[in-house]
């Protein structure tokens, strides 16, 4: 399954067989009665310091200190039908192409959208942006307590691998620079993890769920600045594909592709690493039914040409883009050649090197519905994925009045940014990290000294040679 906003991507499907993993860009084909699905998360995150880990939250009831007009908001929280999930999951991850699940809202579909869309954020709220900081581009949580640091521990996932990218220079502005070379990695930033569900969250599932997220930009939105405007056939880096007019935007390609042998966190690209960590979990829940689910942020422009476009529809892959209407971050690249042409003048102009499309289905939202969010221009604001998970929480369908259905604190949308009424009396930015990490040891003030970050599993090579990407040579 796939979930995006102008921000973020999911990929869910369902599979008892081993998968040819070595094919296409996203390197996964399902059988013909499964489905893939994309969400994407169309939101922008400003640089903060994260947090001390957040207090412990359930998923049964949130509770909001926001005090309106007509007295405390205190939303019950219930996440709806959860017991129907597990019946239903694969018409909530697209199978039907979410036809009647959108407009009114489906509660289970609000449910999972939310659910995955914290994980997401999970990657912003552990990520080191201190540049000042010797971990700085790490995650600061390992990944044994990762979702228990964040609270997040009644999720029940376990994350199994973390995934780091190399600071390349077509998009430079998507990495974090520190002030000082990096003691761990000069090139390398961590990009995000893969998680497994456990035995219980699985049954309550339907499914054993593999968990795939990537965190996006951590400036603000200068990195839409880096995007090369030029698109490039995945063949070219050795993505197996049968049509070689398949392309996508060059900076994105180069970012999944792209790896330094000569450093211990980034000699597998983010494409090998993924690949490496879908096949030994495929083996090793091979007598399982299993979901394959991608969930990312800052993902919302457009990605490639005509030709992606219909070769996810090819191998079944299923899109639902949410998209805050006031959001910059979708309309780019390919502002004048895009979906939006008549389908001639569409199919004229799509061997030009910026005729770029949207896939899938979309969900737009609004964030001028809200009562609880100003009249903001700010397109940072506008990118917010917090803010984007609170719109999810009040969207009802279209026309329709805006309230919370879930019970999410909106306060959260205030986490880094400054996005809320000021009646509600919620700081901006106000997730901040204690003393910026650092701790007074012997009279001094000092970063305080972590364990060995998590680097590559021992089995990547034997798995990568397993799908015929490595060689005995290699």
């Amino acid at each position: 399954m796939a979930i995006s906003t102008s921000s973020s991507i999911v990929f869910p499907f369902s599979t008892k067989q081993q998968l040819p993993l070595n094919q296409t860009l996203f390197s996964i084909s399902p059988s013909s009665s499964d489905s893939h699905c994309s969400w994407k998360w169309r939101t922008q995150l400003l640089l903060h310091q994260p947090s001390l880990p957040m207090s412990k939250r359930t998923r049964k009831t949130v509770l909001s200190a926001i005090s309106t007009d007509s007295g405390v908001w205190t939303g019950s929280g219930e996440r709806e039908n959860e017991t129907e999930l597990a019946r239903k999951w694969r018409e909530i991850h697209g199978s039907g192409d979410w036809a009647n699940l959108l407009d009114p809202m489906n509660p289970i579909l609000r449910s999972e959208l939310i659910r995955f869309g914290e994980m997401t954020q999970a990657c912003y709220d552990a990520f080191v942006y201190d540049p000042y900081s010797k971990y700085c581009g790490t995650s600061r949580y390992p990944s044994e307590s990762f979702f228990q640091s964040l609270g997040l521990e009644n999720e029940g996932y376990q994350v199994t691998r973390f995934l780091y990218a190399t600071g390349n220079n077509q998009m430079p502005n998507l990495f974090i620079k520190p002030r000082f070379p990096k003691l761990w990695s000069k090139r390398a930033n961590w990009i995000g993890y893969v998680a497994v569900s456990g035995d219980e969250t699985s049954k309550r599932l339907g499914r054993r769920d593999i968990l795939i997220a990537w965190r996006g930009t951590v400036t603000r939105l200068e990195w839409v600045a880096d995007m090369t405007n030029f698109l490039n056939p995945i063949s070219s880096r050795k993505i197996q594909c049968p049509d070689p007019s398949v392309k996508v935007e060059f900076g994105f390609l180069d970012l999944y592709t792209d790896k330094d042998e000569e450093c211990d966190f980034c000699k597998y690209s983010a494409r090998e690493q993924i690949l490496a960590e879908m096949k030994r979990l495929l083996e090793k829940y091979k007598e399982e039914e299993v979901s394959i689910t991608i969930t990312g942020h800052s993902l919302g422009p457009r990605v490639g040409n005509m030709r992606f476009g219909e070769r996810l529809n090819e191998l079944g892959v299923k899109v639902l883009r949410i998209v805050n209407v006031h959001d910059i971050v979708p309309k780019s690249p390919g502002i004048f050649f895009n979906e939006n042409l008549p389908p001639w003048l569409l199919k004229i102009t799509e061997w030009l090197p910026w005729s770029y499309i949207h896939v899938g289905v979309e969900l737009e939202l609004d964030h001028l519905e809200s009562p609880y969010l100003r009249r903001s221009t700010d397109a940072g604001c506008s990118h917010n994925l917090e803010a984007h998970l609170h719109l999810l929480d009040g969207y009802q369908g279209k026309g329709m009045k805006f309230e919370l259905a879930i019970g999410r604190d909106p306060a959260l949308v205030n986490k880094s940014c400054d996005f809320l009424e000021d009646k509600y009396m919620v700081p901006p930015m106000w997730r901040q990290d204690e003393n910026k990490g650092m701790i007074y040891v012997d009279g001094r003030w000092v970063f305080a000294d972590r364990s060995d970050i998590d680097g590559h599993p021992e089995d990547t090579h034997y798995h990568l040679k397993e799908i015929g990407l490595f060689s005995d040579n290699d």
